[in-house]
């Protein structure tokens, strides 16, 4: 948990104002097509913040956030993953790729991105929606 939530200022300072866009033009694509709670929490180790969408007790994914970085995390579990494998040629070579170099745990795939532009987000709402129906119309 965080003491105090971080404002647009301190984020644009951190991450810069062109990932800083990009950051919320992420937020609002999942925020277009998803109804969640979402929480501010440290960002562990290897980042400042994490922002996460989570609904009835299920985590989505997150968004984090340090030093001239965002990430974009979501976990593909046992189902999940086969879903994505079925399908895994319409994705771009890129989310095959990280796909393919991510290790494999046994409560699932935690894929980490790092978009600098929006190249992936239509394949990031594809697998969004391999975790969970947009419940936004």
């Amino acid at each position: 948990m965080l003491d105090k939530i971080p404002g647009a200022d301190e984020i644009t300072r951190l991450v810069g104002e062109s990932l800083y866009d990009i950051w919320n033009q992420l937020n609002a694509l999942i925020s277009e097509k998803y109804d969640m709670e979402c929480l501010w929490n440290k960002g562990g180790k290897a980042w400042d913040y994490e922002y996460k969408y989570r609904r009835g007790g299920k985590t989505l994914c997150a968004l984090y956030a340090k030093e001239s970085c965002i990430g974009f995390m979501i976990i593909l579990g046992k189902d999940e993953r086969a879903k994505f494998e079925t399908d895994r040629g319409s994705y771009s070579d890129d989310m095959q790729r990280v796909y393919d170099e991510t290790k494999t745990y046994h409560d699932g795939k935690w894929l980490m991105f790092e978009p600098k532009d929006t190249a992936l987000f239509d394949d990031f709402i594809r697998l969004l929606q391999i975790k969970r129906k947009p419940n936004r119309k």
